[in-house]
């Protein structure tokens, strides 16, 4: 099978993530054209929140590394760098592709915009615990307080 471009797995994220919202009895909405700055609608609690999604492939086994930033690219050259923030987006969803697997993270964790954040499988290797985000939080977190989001 040939490999995907970064387009196709943007697409399978947004399609995966998705399903997985539908699954747990939301209803979505997809923005039209390329230019928003969210990919999905969800109505959640009776609100409608905006959803930023980000595909991974795990490269780090222990861990997921997620960007919290998108790019405008130009004819191959990046012309601009856009963070997410919790003024533009209400939740970064991100689909796993190794584990099949959609994790919710609120946008009040993005503050006023960051490069990334890591979701972690495994226990850190000097067993830190303070300041680590285990993935196993961000699955369910969206069935949660409808306040999540904001």
């Amino acid at each position: 099978m040939k490999p995907l471009t970064r387009k196709q797995k943007g697409d399978l994220a947004e399609l995966k993530v998705a399903c997985d919202l539908r699954r747990r009895g939301y209803e979505i909405a997809i923005p039209f054209g390329e230019e928003s700055k969210y990919d999905l609608i969800v109505d959640r609690h009776g609100r409608l929140e905006r959803v930023q999604v980000k595909h991974t492939d795990r490269g780090n086994r222990g861990a997921i590394e997620v960007p919290c930033y998108s790019q405008t690219i130009v004819n191959g050259k990046v012309r601009s760098i856009t963070s997410y923030t919790h003024d533009s987006i209400d939740w970064l969803a991100v689909y796993d592709a190794p584990s099949d697997c959609c994790f919710y993270i609120p946008a009040r964790e993005l503050g006023n915009g960051r490069k990334g954040l890591t979701l972690r499988f495994a226990p850190t290797a000097n067993s830190q615990k303070i300041g680590i985000r285990f993935a196993e939080r961000y699955v369910d977190l969206i069935d949660d307080d409808p306040t999540l989001g904001f």
